[in-house]
């Protein structure tokens, strides 16, 4: 669990500093207000564009791959977001056993609510359910720290209450954030995790290329982001992911990987 006292990432205490260096400036030399306003929306700009980047670790801390010492034994993650969903998760867990792997899901709350027989399956057989915010809102990354503290704090609640099993990780809705959700990530105890490699599956209904992006990415220490929810589908209208997902699981037993869900990771 993280250390519930949040400390600011570099770039923030920089961006600190900045703010009250521009705030002397324009109370000594009140002339250079121009020059003083333009650092500051240049910095709030450049904190905007990195929240926009998924993987990025200058707002805090973020899992982008597996600690060194599990990488070191051959280890490799899949995740899969936004359900859980009766058409396409079921069928995901039958695949997960076929293969005798272990997986993380990171659940929406209020689907999770809906569906919470679903939800302990997912833990019955092994697995792991961790937190997607309570209803993967659009605008999530617009939020400030109230904001994401409910979001957060009411899909940890719900998950916790459902499995019986605490969430350690969270991953935001997109992967799209702001500076204001690591100190309630902090608060909450729990880890930033996003992915090394991504198959696009939500958009691209394209089984091979969403199969390619994923098997490029199969490495040890890899998190592989799919989807059980919001999947998008073939011609034939069946989950990609349901088309995809057995190369990837077989391609990770030719390579000796072995599947972890993420809190087994946590050394």
């Amino acid at each position: 669990m993280r250390d519930s006292c949040w400390q600011p990432a570099p770039l923030i205490r920089a961006s600190f500093a900045l703010h009250l260096l521009a705030l002397i400036v324009v109370v000594a030399e009140p002339g250079q207000w121009r020059w003083a306003l333009g650092v500051v929306l240049a910095n709030h700009s450049a904190i905007a564009l990195l929240g926009m980047w998924p993987r990025s670790q200058w707002l805090g801390p973020n899992w982008t791959q597996l600690p060194a010492a599990v990488s070191a034994r051959n280890g490799i993650a899949l995740t899969f977001d936004d359900g859980p969903d009766p058409g396409v998760t079921p069928q995901v867990l039958d695949l997960l056993d076929r293969y005798a792997a272990q997986a993380t899901f990171f659940c929406v709350g209020e689907k999770a609510a809906r569906y919470p027989d679903l939800c302990r399956e997912i833990v019955r057989r092994g697995h792991a359910v961790e937190n997607h915010s309570q209803h993967h809102r659009r605008h999530f990354a617009l939020m400030g720290h109230s904001g994401f503290m409910r979001e957060v704090q009411a899909a940890q609640n719900t998950l916790t209450t459902i499995t019986g099993q605490r969430p350690l990780f969270f991953r935001a809705p997109a992967g799209l954030r702001n500076p204001f959700l690591d100190p309630v990530l902090a608060r909450l105890g729990l880890r930033l995790a996003s992915w090394s490699a991504r198959g696009f599956d939500t958009r691209s209904g394209d089984v091979e290329q969403v199969k390619n992006r994923l098997l490029r990415g199969l490495r040890a220490g890899a998190i592989l982001l799919l989807h059980d929810g919001n999947a998008a589908r073939t011609l034939d209208g069946i989950p990609v992911i349901l088309e995809v997902l057995p190369a990837v699981l077989a391609a990770a037993r030719a390579a000796n990987l072995r599947l972890v869900t993420l809190r087994q990771s946590v050394v």
